[in-house]
């Protein structure tokens, strides 16, 4: 064989392999680049069938506008191995929403993009929103018979509210840090005689999970929050301010958790009375402040010191406690999910499966997004 002719194979052999592009989405986690070091690794480690990997540069909506750049040189560099314990989402992020009409003119920009980079593989990291993507983008597919592009989620929320998956990669570590903050604000708490009351906001639009995780700052012992209000459960401001004066004759210092996304038995969220109506691109009402709100209640109605507390972000870029095995099932998921793509699993989300307590034993699993998409655990 020539030179010539092994060049001519070389190039046929490429021509014939697919690129991969992944994308981060909505608001990033302590382990969300631990599940993208999982899909660009195994993507590197299959140059028999992919090509190039692509990283998009604040999502989806970055990709339109061919915002772009190569994965393998961090790999080269020595760079891609740090990316699993790096805060914040590594590629960027976006809220950008699909339209509903599959016939709207953005698909066709879409699918030009992936037919001019020879896109075959494509991976979306988020929660909710971005099954969304991941769920319009698999039905266009189908709709147009194209069957050379496969779409794959991998999960990430904080919130813990995807459907189908026993937990999600990024709820760990958030718990682990609201567990530990309520651990040692109690400390800070008891020191005095005076009356008071410190009530921590927690994220949380319509699931309580992180807000019941402040539970685990009684693992050691300690008694942890005095009440514990989440956003599931319609809110009285009336029963709340009962509940703390009658606590408040029992003790000095009284600790409330409360999810940020608390609302009244008619639907309104309580920190809208410090809120404008303004909402985020998918039609979320902006809904941080319950907090400061019953602060201004417990001083005006029972005249205590009284303070709020908001966790913000914090609670989810807090990467000096990441979760040890939050992020190895981040990574697993990653790995899974570009596992699932070259298996031609399209339209599907790598989940995690519990399959023992006790021991604590998980597996993946691949699950049709169509089922997780819009849908609240």
């Amino acid at each position: 064989t020539t030179e010539i002719d092994e060049l001519s194979l070389n190039q046929r052999i490429n021509f014939m392999k697919k690129n991969a592009i992944v994308g981060q989405s909505g608001g990033p986690t302590a382990v969300i680049n631990a599940s993208l070091y999982g899909v660009v690794y195994e993507a590197l480690n299959r140059e028999d069938v992919i090509g190039t990997i692509y990283g998009m540069i604040n999502g989806i909506e970055g990709f339109l506008n061919e915002n772009m750049m190569d994965m393998k040189p961090l790999e080269v560099n020595g760079e891609l191995e740090l990316i699993k314990t790096t805060p914040g989402s590594y590629l960027g992020s976006c809220r950008y929403k699909l339209p509903e009409d599959l016939t709207d003119a953005v698909y066709p920009q879409l699918f030009e993009k992936f037919e001019k980079y020879n896109i075959g593989y494509f991976f979306y990291i988020g929660g909710n929103d971005s099954m969304d993507t991941v769920d319009k983008l698999s039905k266009y597919l189908n709709d147009k018979g194209i069957t050379d592009i496969t779409v794959v989620g991998a999960p990430k929320t904080i919130d813990n509210d995807l459907c189908g998956t026993d937990h999600c990669p990024g709820f760990g570590s958030a718990a682990k840090y609201i567990g530990t903050t309520f651990a040692e604000l109690e400390r800070d708490c008891h020191v005095y005689t005076t009356k008071a009351v410190t009530i921590v906001e927690v994220m949380g639009r319509d699931a309580g999970w992180l807000t019941a995780a402040s539970c685990l700052a009684r693992a050691n012992g300690a008694k942890g929050p005095d009440f514990i209000y989440l956003c599931e459960v319609p809110f009285s401001i009336d029963t709340f301010l009962k509940d703390v004066k009658a606590k408040l004759e029992e003790q000095d210092a009284v600790i409330i958790a409360v999810s940020e996304g608390v609302k009244s038995k008619d639907g309104r969220y309580i920190s809208e009375e410090v809120q404008s109506s303004a909402v985020d691109s998918f039609g979320h009402s902006y809904i941080a402040g319950a907090a400061k709100v019953l602060e201004d209640a417990v001083r005006n109605e029972i005249g205590c010191k009284v303070r709020s507390i908001e966790l913000n972000l914090m609670q989810r870029c807090a990467a000096h406690l990441a979760s040890a095995t939050d992020i190895q099932e981040s990574r697993m998921l990653g790995k899974a999910a570009c596992q699932y793509a070259l298996e031609g699993a399209g339209g599907m989300m790598a989940a995690v499966i519990r399959t023992s307590d006790k021991p604590y034993a998980t597996e993946f699993k691949a699950l049709p997004v169509c089922d997780i998409a819009n849908a609240i655990k």
